[in-house]
């Protein structure tokens, strides 16, 4: 290997210098600089994106229906070792939430609060409970709902909500999310 650097730098072999024929590693270089150069300036896919007014941000958290909350508490405190907060009501949403820390996201798991619940729902079809939505952050969300209705997504409030980060939430119906219930939520 150390001969190989040697004859490269003495005589430029195998850089495309002089007895290179043509095919050495700095005529390789050049070609992919090149290429990487025609690529980079080209149509790229973000650029083919229509613009937005808004943008999406990172994932807030992930929610999870539990059937006990205390339970459930106590498995991500006291088995797996997280930060839990403490347990807040929240009647607007019919649900009592907890926060677990993760360091990247959050989990929120969410408990009925009231008969009218939509969590209660949700729980009487899934009896262990489970994945309830997603939560992402938006830099505007007037202008995201404005824009999503124009896009014929339904949103399942007129008027953004307080969530649980004292921040306006919405969400988006999930037969137009692929099945999956997204919360909005202003960053």
């Amino acid at each position: 290997m150390a001969a190989s650097l040697g004859r490269a730098a003495a005589g430029n072999e195998g850089l495309g210098g002089p007895g290179a024929g043509g095919a050495g590693l700095l005529t390789r270089l050049q070609t992919s600089a090149l290429t990487i150069r025609t690529l980079s300036s080209s149509n790229s896919f973000s650029q083919n994106l229509p613009s937005c007014l808004w943008k999406l941000g990172r994932l807030n958290h992930v929610a999870i229906a539990v059937p006990d909350l205390e339970k459930a508490q106590s498995l991500y405190k006291d088995v797996l070792g997280a930060q839990v907060s403490e347990t807040v009501a929240l009647p607007e949403h019919g649900v009592y939430t907890v926060f677990v820390e993760l360091g990247n996201t959050k989990l929120e798991l969410l408990h009925p609060l009231g008969e009218k619940s939509p969590i209660a729902s949700f729980l009487q079809k899934n009896k262990t409970g489970g994945m309830h939505h997603i939560c992402i952050e938006v830099d505007d969300i007037k202008a995201a709902m404005t824009e999503l209705k124009k896009k014929k997504i339904r949103i399942l409030s007129e008027e953004p909500k307080i969530g649980a980060h004292g921040k306006p939430v919405i969400f988006l119906h999930p037969k137009d999310c692929h099945g999956v219930l997204v919360e909005l939520e202003q960053a």
